[in-house]
């Protein structure tokens, strides 16, 4: 089986337009949450399908499009609104198709204000709606002001406790940004580096032993500056590397060169297959003759994964780490 752990919501004009009445009322007076009509949700999710299809995916797991999420944009009724219209909309999805689609819930975050707010939302859509994990924003400012601290900070317990409480993994991937400096694919990969830095200079994981946590996008830029990262380790007498592996990552990488790089500092063990198709890397690559997120047949490809390794990176690591997918 091949699981796509990495995917986000495939949106209709009418979806934006209701971004964009709410965006404009900033949710004064509160919209109504009605959903597509199931017509028009079974026609999106099947065009979602043909795609997977396209390429040899079995099962992928959706979450919102993350730099959609709007989580710097106030009063903090609108991400929350927001959130709750996505998540429906891929339950919805789900609910037509659940041997082939998963969800993954977004987080009502809102700026800088404790994550101790998506707790209520998290707890609905693991228990209500049968979502098996959530995507973590570790700047809900999107840019805008002084983030919130580290992912290795106290500020986030209340969120681990309930992901260790409910059994689901976070991924980490920002969302917009209102930075003139970054677009939003630079933040992304900025964040996430960050991410697992501040994660790994912490006592999360001593504090919350059996948390799973996954870094979109291979990481960042961690894997690339490895070197780096294992000086500063060794003269504290720490191994980097071996610390690294108390995280996973995907594969949402679009070239070769990237994803051997990540097999290669973080082994198969630590690997998700995750693609976020169809999306930005959905364009023809004239040197592989298909699509860059078309990553299957070029991890097929890397001589040096063995086929248990690329067996643990299609599956069996999905199924692992995220426990309530297939249970």
């Amino acid at each position: 089986m091949i699981i796509d752990a990495h995917a986000h919501i495939v949106m209709t004009d009418a979806d934006y337009a209701k971004m964009a009445t709410l965006t404009g009322a900033r949710n004064n007076p509160p919209q109504a949450a009605k959903l597509p009509a199931a017509e028009v949700a079974e026609k999106t999710a099947r065009g979602l399908l043909a795609k997977m299809d396209q390429v040899g995916t079995d099962v992928q797991f959706l979450s919102p499009r993350p730099y959609l999420q709007m989580h710097s944009l106030g009063p903090a009724g609108v991400p929350l609104h927001w959130a709750r219209y996505c998540n429906n909309l891929i339950h919805q999805q789900v609910e037509m198709f659940p041997d082939r689609l998963k969800g993954v819930a977004g987080l009502p975050q809102f700026r800088a204000e404790s994550p101790a707010n998506c707790v209520e939302e998290l707890e609905r859509c693991v228990r209500e709606l049968g979502f098996i994990g959530c995507i973590l924003n570790p700047d809900p400012t999107e840019g805008d002001a002084l983030p919130p601290p580290g992912l290795g900070d106290r500020f986030w317990y209340p969120l681990y406790e309930k992901l260790v409480e409910l059994d689901v993994p976070a991924l980490i991937h920002s969302a917009g940004c209102c930075h003139p400096r970054e677009s939003y694919t630079l933040k992304f990969i900025n964040e996430g580096s960050i991410a697992v830095m501040s994660l790994l200079q912490s006592d999360v994981f001593k504090d919350f032993p059996t948390l799973k946590i996954v870094i979109s996008h291979g990481g960042g830029a961690i894997p690339y500056q490895i070197g780096r990262f294992r000086a500063g380790a060794w003269r504290r007498g720490r191994e980097f590397d071996q610390e690294l592996r108390q995280l996973y990552f995907d594969t949402c990488l679009y070239s070769r060169e990237g994803l051997e790089l990540l097999f290669q500092v973080v082994g198969a063990d630590n690997c998700l297959f995750g693609t976020e198709r169809p999306g930005t890397g959905s364009v023809h690559n004239p040197h592989w003759g298909h699509d860059l997120d078309d990553l299957k047949p070029v991890i097929e490809s890397i001589d040096f994964l063995t086929a248990e390794d690329k067996a643990k990176i299609f599956e069996g690591n999905a199924r692992r780490i995220y426990r309530k997918a297939f249970a």
